[in-house]
């Protein structure tokens, strides 16, 4: 028996282990992505203390730090999980496991485009990743499709590589960071197309051009990449019976409490209204002093 389960090994979850494995409980961690979503982001400059750095340094600074407090971390799929009268049972394909409490930092996954020809053309032009993917890419001509800081970070990224990159907005315009913002417009390499919308992927074995909607024509390109938001992961939540919002996210007080006693949540996962690493941290901090409220029948302050 744990104390303390949670599920998810990125910024959220990582730091909840950290503060529960501090406070003296036997915790462990499930994940499949080391380090998180953190991981796929090309580089981080708003994380005090790090300066810029890139997402799977960070992330694997936070495993580090984790490792050196002696959290146990699993990294597999938690496929079911069940309350019970001593607390929750976990279910992954190398078993059960029971722990007192959990905390959810299952974050989120890449928003869909729906466009006609995107899921067929997945992988094969068609991405949701360019630090992942872009290095496929050098020399080439891209599209980002998505206005945000993420999108921005992401054009940047690309610039380095590619011959061309086109950033793809549906509004008037763009809404990164100002910083970022600035750095897209001095770049000769990236052109941004607002007021644009894509219609279709066209392609046979590979991507080969867009075609827009409201007759504005078509581009071609050699890969696309859709940055436009996340979906959260709280499908464990919600089978729980936790309260959700209208966006699917798990509604938290301040303490990072859910309506059910013993469960918590942290990080992208949840209702917040900013979805950052240090905010993300944070959460898991407060998750994790609830949860060893909820054990110990103590109370933390600092």
């Amino acid at each position: 028996m744990y104390d303390v389960a949670i599920i998810g090994t990125g910024c959220a979850g990582l730091s909840a282990g950290i503060y529960t494995a501090r406070y003296g409980l036997k915790t462990i961690v499930f994940g499949e992505m080391p380090g998180g979503l953190i991981t796929t982001t090309h580089i981080v400059e708003n994380y005090p203390g790090l300066g810029s750095i890139s997402g799977p340094e960070m992330g694997d600074k936070f495993l580090d730090h984790a490792k050196m407090v002696g959290v146990e971390i699993q990294y597999t799929k938690v496929k079911d999980v069940k309350k019970t009268t001593n607390g929750f049972l976990l279910t992954t394909h190398k078993g059960e496991t029971e722990s007192k409490t959990l905390i959810l930092a299952t974050g989120s996954e890449h928003r869909k485009l729906n466009a006609r020809g995107e899921e067929k053309l997945a992988n094969r032009g068609v991405s949701y990743c360019a630090t992942c993917d872009g290095a496929f890419y050098k020399n080439k001509v891209t599209a980002i499709i998505g206005g945000g800081d993420s999108a921005a970070k992401e054009a940047l990224m690309l610039a380095d590589i590619c011959e061309k990159v086109y950033l793809i907005y549906r509004k008037a315009e763009i809404h990164p960071e100002p910083i970022n913002k600035q750095r897209i417009l001095a770049n000769s390499k990236i052109e941004v197309l607002t007021e644009t919308e894509v219609e279709e992927f066209v392609g046979e074995n590979k991507l080969e051009k867009m075609i827009f909607k409201n007759d504005k024509g078509e581009l071609k390109v050699d890969g696309a990449f859709i940055a436009i938001g996340q979906l959260p992961e709280s499908k464990i939540a919600r089978d729980l019976g936790a309260n959700l919002n209208q966006k699917g996210e798990i509604v938290i007080d301040k303490d990072s409490k859910t309506n059910i006693p013993g469960l918590y949540a942290a990080g992208d996962v949840t209702n917040s209204d900013f979805n950052q690493a240090i905010i993300s941290a944070a959460e898991g901090c407060y998750a994790a002093r609830s949860a060893f409220e909820f054990i110990s029948g103590e109370s933390v302050s600092y």
